[in-house]
């Protein structure tokens, strides 16, 4: 055999050689569910993110008490709908590389037997054809393009969830604060009632009360056990929310103290202007509508680039006899009977279809800050109210221990000054939260911190993952 002819043999198995090969990575969900069930605030894999993120070492770990940032980061590091994320990011970028190939050529062998050849001549002629497609007009360059419009949106979809999960967070902390602290007032409140009703039971044993103002003090005082018992179920609610938010179970808790300094600072007025632009210009979804709108943009090049015919190269060998043949070949589809016009028509409406989709989403988000911004203005109208009223019931107090103290009063007087006061703080504390939630509605219509002493986590959409959270999956390496 000519050597020629061991080409194409010695070839293919090289060819080969380059080729990707499957590892199979089957799911354990039994697994899957251990390992979940197996995650704590202490690991090693979270304190070395939390470490690459922040840029210092982490003294003590364990840590004893955790603040709003660093359970940020600890939901950053453990979110599964930031994996989801980053997955398809990563199927994304990979498009990208599909968009990029170049369409291989192919090979023809093949062999013709003659029925009438002379003698000592074989009868068999053989030969190799090849077909090399080329793309014209441009089209693998409006692919790509295309491609990488659509991974820089689902890369700017992996902010939009960090968002949301850093929001997510924020919210789940604020109701087991509240809970929290509404414990607090709520057994002041009890403790005055209980008093109260003690003291009417004592007026009416000596007959200066009556029957209806006992019972009427005990029904009070049941109806704050009430909801004292309703607060501690709010408080294990919100609890697991915030364990959820995590991506954690709620006994990940046992043992840690939860800082809630992040509320401390009471709300004030925040002025909105330079935000208000920066939200409408660079949020991540408006940010990754405009990825989109650009990637139709694209899609529609490339259908008008269709319109233009690839080319098709057909060189071919012949050995017959001993007679080296070569030829050559062109061919390509005539754009007879249409030029592609119905997909032009599809990309052209799909691109106004975008751009339909991002004026929506603008102003949704313009009329979402208007609602959120006039709505906070109103919680801090309430909470100035309230507070007026503390004041009030303060001074109330102070008159009337001092009513007391010349005997112009009575213990009852007192006790019953002692819980409208409680009372008052407690409305006082529910105007706070609801202020501290009407914040958290802005910040989320504008998507950026509007307390200066917090950052949000940008981190989170890094993807940085350490070696035992990847093996920490189910998922056979």
């Amino acid at each position: 055999m000519r050597k020629s002819a061991l080409l194409p043999l010695i070839a293919f198995p090289l060819l080969l050689a380059g080729c990707a090969t499957f590892h199979n990575r089957p799911l354990n969900s039994s697994k899957t569910a251990s390992e979940f069930e197996a995650r704590t605030l202490n690991s090693r894999g979270l304190r070395e993110f939390m470490e690459k993120n922040i840029h210092h070492r982490i003294k003590p770990w364990p840590r004893a008490s955790w603040d709003f940032r660093m359970l940020s980061l600890a939901a950053a590091y453990y979110s599964p709908a930031l994996d989801v994320m980053r997955a398809k990011w990563g199927v994304s970028q990979a498009a990208v590389i599909t968009a990029g190939g170049r369409p291989n050529p192919t090979a023809s062998l093949f062999g013709e037997h003659h029925s009438s050849t002379p003698g000592g001549i074989s009868p068999w002629t053989w030969g190799i054809s090849f077909d090399i497609p080329v793309e014209t007009a441009g089209k693998r360059g409006y692919r790509i393009r295309r491609a990488k419009h659509l991974s820089a949106a689902a890369q700017l979809n992996i902010s939009e969830t960090a968002w949301q999960v850093w929001s997510g967070l924020k919210k789940s902390l604020l109701d087991l604060y509240a809970a929290t602290e509404r414990q607090r007032y709520l057994l002041d409140q009890l403790s005055a009632r209980e008093e109260i009703a003690r003291l009417f039971e004592e007026r009416l044993a000596v007959g200066e009360s009556s029957q209806f103002e006992v019972t009427q003090s005990r029904l009070a005082m049941d109806k704050t056990r009430l909801l004292l018992a309703d607060n501690q179920k709010k408080k294990a609610r919100a609890r697991g929310a915030l364990a959820m938010a995590l991506g954690l179970q709620a006994k990940a808790f046992d043992g840690i103290r939860i800082s809630f300094g992040v509320f401390k600072p009471t709300p004030g007025s925040i002025d909105l202007r330079d935000i208000r632009r920066k939200a409408l210009l660079g949020r991540p979804d408006i940010l990754s509508a405009l990825q989109e709108y650009e990637a139709s943009q694209s899609a529609l090049q490339l259908e008008i680039a269709k319109q233009y015919p690839d080319i098709r190269l057909g060189p071919g060998y012949v050995w017959d006899q001993g007679d080296n043949r070569w030829s050559i070949g062109f061919s390509l589809v005539l754009p007879v009977f249409n030029q592609n016009q119905g997909p032009i028509a599809e990309a052209r409406a799909r691109r106004k279809e975008f751009a339909a989709q991002f004026m929506a989403l603008q102003a949704s988000v313009i009329g979402r800050i208007d609602r959120a911004e006039a709505t906070y203005a109103e919680s801090l109208k309430d909470l100035q109210t309230a507070d007026s009223l503390v004041s009030t019931e303060n001074s109330n107090m102070r008159t009337i221990q001092a009513r007391l103290d010349s005997g112009e009063a009575g213990h009852l007087d007192l006790e019953q000054a002692k819980m409208e006061l409680a009372s008052t703080e407690l409305s006082r504390f529910d105007a706070l939260i609801s202020a501290q939630a009407e914040l958290g509605e802005l910040e989320d219509a504008v998507q950026r911190p509007l307390n200066k002493e917090e950052i949000f986590p940008e981190m989170a959409v890094s993807g940085l993952q350490s070696d035992e959270k990847i093996k920490g999956r189910g998922v056979k390496k």
